[in-house]
């Protein structure tokens, strides 16, 4: 049963895997309408130091094209509380590997000020787009 109605997502999305698809299908189960941020190129440069292997248009086009998205933005700022006043969601989804970063919590307290929860689920084990690079022997 779905408990939101707008629901707020982001993520570089880079190397598309089952942890990204596993987090998207959770999220749409518990809202009507999912938003999905997708980090820009720029973006991700200035958090990760390095640009993502596949193009921003190109991510999104995968994101757009998943059964569980709704709506794809493009994500230019990690700021959660200007996506809300942009989007106006009811809940913030994200990994449990984003939970133990200072910037939830903050998010968190901000969010919840403005009745907005954030919702973390289970971090799937074993697999990221860094691993993934690192088993056919790319480097960042």
């Amino acid at each position: 049963m779905k408990t939101y109605k707008v629901g707020y997502t982001t993520g570089v999305f880079d190397l598309f895997h089952i942890g990204h698809l596993n987090i998207l299908k959770r999220a749409k189960e518990k809202c009507d309408f999912l938003i999905v941020g997708v980090s820009t190129d720029e973006l991700t440069y200035e958090l990760k130091g390095f640009f993502p292997a596949i193009p921003f248009s190109q991510r999104a086009r995968i994101i757009e094209s998943i059964k569980y998205v709704d709506q794809v933005v493009p994500e230019t700022d990690v700021d959660k509380l200007a996506a809300w006043k942009q989007f106006h969601y009811d809940v913030l989804f994200k990994g449990s590997d984003a939970k133990r970063k200072d910037n939830y919590r903050i998010y968190e307290e901000e969010l919840k000020e403005i009745g907005v929860d954030v919702c973390y689920f289970p971090y799937t084990e074993g697999i990221s787009s860094t691993e993934i690079t690192e088993k056919v022997g790319g480097h960042r």
